[in-house]
């Protein structure tokens, strides 16, 4: 287990150094001039050559992306080329909304994927168990955009139970009005993501059924429930386990737009901004983030399986 541990451990390092790679010459390659933005539509020649100069925009691109790779082993990921605030004091003001954001909507998720997929699995036969594998089949197919808009004429144009969009200027000194705004967007992302992995529930479920000692189980005199409920269930945590880093991406992702859609101030909403003002300080940390936040979950995930299934042991 040691062993695995360290070499996921190893993998998970060269992602994150490829990753970085990619980012930062990624969006190297990307029209447009931030000093130009900075010096407006009037600005001359000179004065943009000469913001281009403070900001270190004329170092060549390999010592550029050194300097930040340094910046990161020490914390910093760099300053706004724009506002000149620090990345990272940028990203944990907006996290405040981000984070509440993805776990309640991955709680959403989970809420409406594993009872409901065990259901349908355990009423494969039955008219119900085929309405919840239908409902999850198109749910799933739903973009996020779509889910949303028909939530926000639902719950809060019609029925007027939650706010459609925005978050209270007092942030979290108010923390029942902040969930409240927070509601809807997580329910939208919950619904869609929970509807993908209802099906990978569902099927993990089916699968158990059918495995001997669930049926060895059932002939000592439970029933197929009881026995599913006692002994399957491990393995159908196994699978859900397996597929929640691909989860947690997909809730990053919807978050992203999910943010824009409902106008809130989140990491999301803050890259798709200064993706338009090519901040590339700004962007590069907020997606390098990101994707530590999606490998180093993935990592997690791995350990946990081995842990969760005792036959992953034996083969370490």
């Amino acid at each position: 287990m040691i062993r695995f541990v360290l070499t996921r451990v190893v993998l998970l390092v060269v992602g994150l150094v490829i990753a970085s790679a990619l980012i930062f010459f990624t969006l190297r390659v990307l029209p447009g001039d931030v000093a130009q933005i900075i010096a407006g539509t009037q600005g001359t020649p000179e004065q943009v050559a000469e913001i281009r100069e403070q900001l270190g925009l004329n170092v060549p691109l390999p010592l550029q992306y050194l300097d930040w790779i340094g910046g990161i082993l020490r914390g910093d990921l760099g300053t706004s080329l724009v506002t000149g605030t620090p990345v990272v004091e940028e990203l944990a003001e907006k996290a405040t909304v981000t984070v509440p954001l993805a776990l309640l909507a991955l709680v959403i998720a989970l809420l409406v994927s594993v009872p409901f997929g065990v259901l349908a699995a355990l009423r494969r036969n039955t008219a119900a168990g085929t309405a919840f594998a239908v409902t999850a089949q198109a749910l799933a197919a739903v973009p996020v955009v779509w889910a949303g808009m028909i939530l926000v004429i639902v719950f809060a144009v019609w029925l007027g139970w939650l706010p459609p969009q925005g978050f209270p200027r007092d942030g979290w000194e108010e923390p029942g009005d902040a969930i409240r705004s927070l509601l809807l967007p997580a329910l939208t992302i919950g619904v869609v993501e929970g509807s993908v992995l209802l099906r990978f529930v569902r099927s993990a479920t089916l699968e158990a059924t059918g495995q001997d000692y669930v049926r060895t189980a059932a002939a000592t005199g439970l029933t197929r429930r009881r026995a599913l409920l006692t002994h399957g269930l491990p393995n159908v945590a196994l699978s859900v386990v397996s597929v929640l880093a691909l989860q947690v991406a997909g809730l990053l992702v919807g978050a992203v737009i999910v943010e824009q859609l409902f106008t809130l101030p989140g990491v999301g909403r803050l890259l798709v901004t200064n993706v338009g003002n090519r901040d590339l300080e700004m962007v590069q940390g907020a997606v390098f983030v990101f994707t530590a936040i999606v490998l180093v979950i993935g990592a997690l995930i791995d350990v946990l399986a081995r842990l969760i299934d005792p036959r992953q042991r034996e083969t370490t």
